[in-house]
């Protein structure tokens, strides 16, 4: 098994909003896995190829000092030059069967899935988790008609057997809404770095993850 229990339970997506500059972003992604964080996904969507390859490889470094997986997001190139432990691509992203093919068997990928359908044919196809959502309202991406409902979570979860992370608008507030819903964890963006201090976000989210 590439993902073993608890490894998704926290998982951070960056997002350059609340940091000035790739250097911040890495600041945060320390913070963030010091104070818990179980996962870390590297998303940079508007970054010149050379940045994105600096950033990322400072990234997987931090993060493979501390025995955290790291991936990125959409890009298969970066995450080969990076040494990352492989990519997440959503349905709109390069299919799950090229990124296997240029990654290879022992990588993990990861795949967006809004239903049970989407859910069972990127199973299929090979991925290794699925990132699920949305499961609240969110102001990091546009999620008009994709979202999935706590009785949702249950039936993607029920529908398929690798792990299933809920991601979307997730915060200390709302968590408890995802209880017992089979997941194994919750990805989260604003939740720790729109926060003032990052390591005590990660902190406490991680605590609450616990009761998934």
């Amino acid at each position: 098994m590439k993902i073993m229990p608890g490894e998704l339970k926290l998982y951070a997506v960056t997002d350059r909003a609340w940091a000035r500059d790739s250097d911040g972003v890495i600041r945060q992604v320390e913070a963030a896995v010091k104070g818990g964080a179980t996962f870390v996904q590297v998303r940079e969507k508007n970054l010149p190829p050379r940045e994105f390859l600096s950033e990322a490889r400072w990234i997987v470094e931090l993060c493979h000092r501390k025995h955290v997986r790291c991936v990125i997001n959409d890009n298969v190139d970066v995450a080969l030059l990076s040494g990352a432990d492989g990519v997440h691509v959503g349905q709109d992203d390069m299919a799950c069967e090229k990124a296997r093919a240029m990654l290879g068997a022992g990588r993990i990928i990861g795949v967006s899935a809004h239903n049970v359908e989407q859910a069972l044919a990127a199973e299929r196809a090979g991925a290794d988790y699925l990132g699920s959502g949305a499961a609240f309202a969110t102001s990091t991406k546009d999620v008009s008609g994709q979202y999935v409902t706590p009785e949702g979570f249950a039936e993607i979860t029920g529908a398929v057997k690798i792990p299933v992370v809920a991601i979307g608008g997730i915060t200390k507030d709302n968590i408890s809404e995802l209880y017992g819903r089979g997941l194994a964890g919750v990805a989260v963006v604003s939740a720790l770095f729109a926060q003032p201090d990052v390591e005590a976000a990660a902190r406490e989210m991680r605590a609450l993850c616990e009761r998934l």
